[in-house]
């Protein structure tokens, strides 16, 4: 029987634009096979031998005969492409409406509500823009009126950025706080983010001091399930953020993927029953919004190689499952995310575990969750289909 669920997101490591790509502007994507061929093969031995390069439709990745995990893809049934609406509907919340964007910047009559609701004094930007150009572009202004740096991208996001050294990143939080709070009714963005940053030399660079304040989701949801259950759901990087604290027992922020995965090894010595759920965010905000393909594909190999380490301290009662929650393709156009199907590999050292089974393409990440539940008797989620029987 399953005791615990090791459950890795690789943030926006997609596989390939879904059929309805088109009403997102991103027929083509695909963020695992352009990764691997702009870097020219990538060395990811322990991904394969769980049947990464198995899974229907995957590019650039070769299959092995005899797969120890068991493998597919799921589609995404909600709409959006973006980090709150894929690990939602993992767990099982449903998002036929997209969250609200703003392609025009906020309106003007919101913007300052900020202003009376924050206490600043003035605010920068206010404009669709890359997060890392825009403190290059601002960030001497900011310096000097002390204003924060308002922005926003093709997500459902309220983003500001100040330097550490002007307005600290618990001032920084505070501010986010209270344009959370704001941000309600027809503004209710996915995500209002704080995003830290200093002067290196003669640049901007962004810290690991970000933090996400998500719109809280229904409670109706695994997380919220196991926690009525009395199992421990520990949340390791953003997570805790995602979903606004909402069905998490403990939580630890991290500052990279390396750090994700100590945090992740360090949980599953503590807790033996429940789920560890993981967010490896580096893919996406390091090097799929800047559209480094050569960085992707290393931080790639780096987490396979810290995976073997995750296999061999898993015990027979585990379960790992690992997957994506969008795509972020470095060599397509523009930087934002892209609508792909994600992969799903699961693995369990359990005798009964069925080694190699194709689980094909499902219609939802809820299959995750689903499953998940179904394992450990909790309540049926309102989507997704349980693989239970399937895997063991």
């Amino acid at each position: 029987m399953i005791q615990r669920v090791i459950w890795i997101v690789l943030d926006s490591v997609g596989m390939g634009a879904l059929p309805d790509a088109s009403d997102f502007d991103d027929v083509g994507a695909n963020t695992i096979g352009h990764t691997v061929a702009a870097c020219g093969g990538l060395q990811l031995p322990n991904l394969q031998k769980l049947g990464y390069g198995n899974i229907d439709g995957m590019l650039g990745i070769e299959p092995v005969e005899a797969p120890i995990g068991a493998y597919g893809r799921l589609a995404e049934c909600s709409n959006g492409k973006d980090t709150t609406i894929g690990h939602w509907e993992m767990i099982g919340i449903h998002t036929p409406i997209p969250f609200p964007t703003y392609p025009q910047g906020f309106p003007e009559e919101l913007m300052q509500k900020f202003l009376d609701v924050s206490g600043c004094k003035g605010y920068l930007g206010n404009c669709v823009a890359s997060g890392t150009q825009i403190i290059q572009e601002l960030g001497d202004e900011h310096v000097r009126t002390g204003y924060p740096i308002i922005y926003t991208s093709a997500d459902s996001v309220f983003q500001i950025a100040a330097s550490e050294d002007v307005i600290p990143p618990e001032q920084l939080y505070e501010i986010c706080r209270a344009a959370r709070g704001l941000l309600t009714d027809e503004h209710n963005v996915a995500r209002v983010i704080a995003r830290p940053f200093v002067k290196d030399g003669d640049t901007y660079v962004r810290t690991a001091n970000r933090r996400d304040f998500s719109r809280k989701p229904s409670e109706e949801n695994l997380l919220c399930y196991m926690k009525e259950a009395g199992l421990q759901v520990a949340a390791v990087g953003k997570i805790e953020d995602i979903f606004d604290g909402v069905g998490i027992t403990q939580a630890v922020h991290t500052k990279d993927n390396m750090d994700g995965m100590d945090q992740t090894l360090r949980y599953m010595q503590d807790i033996s029953k429940g789920l560890i759920f993981t967010n490896l965010v580096e893919f996406d905000s390091k090097w799929g919004h800047r559209r480094d393909a050569l960085g992707y594909g290393a931080g790639l190999e780096a987490f396979d190689r810290r995976l073997a380490e995750v296999l061999e301290a898993m015990e027979t009662t585990d379960l790992l499952v690992i997957t994506a929650d969008h795509g972020c393709d470095p060599t397509f156009k523009g930087t934002d995310h892209t609508r792909e199907y994600v992969p799903v590999l699961w693995y369990s050292k359990l005798e009964s575990f069925a080694k190699g089974v194709n689980l094909g393409t499902g219609k939802t990440f809820a299959n995750i969750g689903q499953t998940i539940g179904d394992l450990f008797g909790v309540k049926s989620l309102a989507i997704g289909e349980s693989q239970k029987g399937l895997l063991l």
